[in-house]
């Protein structure tokens, strides 16, 4: 290798590359020109004294070392990027709240449950802008791929900041144009009769929800999906019986829960940050106003 360190600028791109699979798409995604992509990638290669791609007909094929590379390279990204929201929060005056906070949360928690808590913040801390991330992977909050996160897990790592919400109640719903269709259940042999919507893949979390949803089995269900928002919308539009936060059935009137006595389980939900952030007043601001919002929807 070669004595000079390489600088961030090169990993950028690499993993530009990496993750565009060409030059001209990397370069256009990064702001650069493609020689100078190109000049960044052979830069790379020099320096570490590695092939990191060849060329093929569909475009540029990483190497083993590569594929080695890349979670390191996106530890960086991740890192860089934690760095520029917490200096843009410190180029102003710390009597004003500014910058970027990134938040991650699942699914229906991002897209139905947090909007109007985000809404709320904007008007009290016109500052601040919020970066959502919406996946049911869990974003590494010691590599700062995010500020703050909404888990249904309880964080385990002594580097986390963490305070229990409460638990989301969960339920069975339908439409009440479909029950008055099909009529409502009253027992489990009844339900099974229905068109019922749930999972597609078995996972960890529906193996240990097995107690609570019995019978109810994934050969049972007329709509198969492992997108929440997908059996969200089912339910919704009349498809059929599934799973919904009691909350969200609230606020949508059309929606009957179906047997609560039967089925019933919480989501334990947890908000986390790294313990590094304690003093940022972005994420301070950001970390009350997410718990405070949460509290309020888990308390009905």
């Amino acid at each position: 290798m070669a004595q000079d360190t390489p600088g961030w600028e090169l990993f950028r791109t690499f993993l530009g590359v990496l993750q565009a699979g060409s030059l001209s798409a990397a370069a256009r995604e990064l702001g650069l020109t493609q020689p100078t992509a190109g000049r960044h990638v052979a830069a790379l290669e020099k320096a570490l004294s590695l092939t990191l791609f060849t060329r093929s007909q569909t475009g540029l094929l990483p190497t083993d070392a590569a594929r080695a590379l890349q979670p390191y390279a996106e530890s960086m990204a991740a890192t860089a990027a934690a760095l520029q929201r917490e200096a843009s929060s410190q180029a102003d005056s710390l009597e004003r709240v500014r910058g970027a906070v990134r938040i991650t949360a699942s699914e229906v928690i991002g897209v139905e449950v947090l909007p109007p808590i985000l809404a709320r913040l904007r008007q009290q801390q016109p500052g601040l802008v919020v970066e959502l991330v919406i996946s049911n992977r869990l974003q590494d909050l010691l590599h700062r791929e995010a500020d703050i996160a909404v888990r249904m897990t309880p964080p385990h790592h002594e580097a986390l900041i963490a305070q229990r919400l409460g638990g989301i109640e969960l339920g069975m719903h339908a439409h009440r144009d479909y029950l008055a269709r099909r009529g409502t259940p009253r027992t489990e042999a009844e339900l099974l009769g229905h068109d019922l919507i749930g999972f597609d893949t078995e996972t960890p979390f529906i193996r240990a929800l097995a107690r609570s949803i019995g019978a109810v089995k994934r050969d049972a269900f007329a709509l198969r999906t492992d997108n929440d928002l997908a059996q969200l919308a089912a339910i919704r539009a009349g498809h059929g019986i599934g799973f919904c936060q009691v909350g969200l059935a609230k606020r949508h009137g059309a929606l009957v829960r179906v047997m609560p006595k039967r089925f019933a389980f919480k989501l334990d939900t947890w908000l986390a940050m790294h313990e590094d952030l304690r003093a940022s007043p972005r994420c301070q601001v950001t970390f009350q106003a997410l718990a405070e919002g949460l509290r309020a929807y888990i308390e009905g």
